[in-house]
């Protein structure tokens, strides 16, 4: 077996010396990424913090209401965020929130396209798939490395990180919603001569939104499996008290961080959740 081991294929070699290019010759792309992404978390953590947090509370309340058209989704809300802020980690949790909207929206804007070309285009998704397979598979922490080289410690490269982690998860489900339109739809379409503009967005895309908000939950709750992960590359939010009770050995810290993500995550689910049908 030294002969197989004298002949090492040279992934890691390749791999360093394909970041150590990119850091030289891009450095001015990734930094202008980094601008952009900086501009839209300071944005919308200025949302989030600005008012009062009963204010916030109230119009998420109102927001989820008026999604699911239902008062005890509102009631939930409302109550979640009292907890939250009972518990003491608002500043926390807007800082959580801020990392999930940004990645559900980097997400989504790049996800639902590649998932609609895709269905349309099965080549096209047969190249994707091993692509979004390593993407789902490869462990999370691998992805900090480069991330940390390109943008440095802070929110930016948790962001990223999130991003390459999660955007596999609307691309398929896209695809999925597409591709399951019935035939019969479509023939329908087709037979009353619609174009394939108005077939995509007046039946395809009805038919498949339930997939897409599926798609959305999912990129939520991935998102926020990333917290922890990307607190160790200095992102703020609910992350860095789970840090710090991991490291202190801290039970009460630990247990009281970790059932404010649990309240996050089901208000969110709750909040966007979406059944074929509504």
């Amino acid at each position: 077996m030294d002969w197989l081991e004298d002949n090492k294929i040279p992934v890691g070699a390749t791999a360093s010396d394909a970041v150590a290019w990119l850091t030289q010759n891009a450095a001015w792309f990734f930094d202008m990424v980094a601008t952009v992404m900086e501009a839209i978390i300071d944005g919308i953590l200025w949302v989030l913090q600005t008012p009062h947090p009963l204010v916030v509370v109230v119009v998420f309340s109102l927001l989820a209401f008026w999604l699911q058209k239902s008062w005890k989704a509102g009631a939930l809300t409302l109550v979640g965020l009292l907890f939250v802020i009972n518990q003491g980690y608002w500043e926390e949790t807007t800082e959580t929130l801020t990392l999930v909207l940004s990645a559900c929206a980097l997400c989504m804007g790049v996800g639902v396209p590649i998932g609609i070309a895709s269905a349309h285009r099965p080549k096209l998704y047969a190249a994707l798939r091993p692509i979004l397979d390593l993407m789902q598979t490869l462990p999370t922490f691998v992805y900090l490395i480069p991330a940390i080289v390109f943008f440095g410690i802070g929110m930016v490269p948790g962001l990223i990180a999130t991003a390459i982690f999660v955007i596999p998860a609307p691309i398929r489900l896209t695809h999925l919603g597409i591709s399951s339109t019935p035939s019969a739809l479509v023939e329908a379409g087709r037979a009353f001569g619609a174009t394939p503009r108005q077939m995509l967005w007046k039946i395809e895309l009805p038919y498949a939104l339930p997939q897409i908000m599926a798609g959305l939950t999912q990129t939520i709750m991935l998102s926020l499996s990333m917290v922890v992960i990307a607190a160790l590359v200095g992102a703020s939010g609910l992350g860095v008290p789970v840090v710090r009770a991991l490291n202190t050995v801290n039970t009460g810290l630990g247990f009281e961080s970790g059932l404010v993500i649990v309240v996050v995550a089901i208000i969110l689910d709750r909040m966007f959740r979406r059944e074929r049908g509504a």
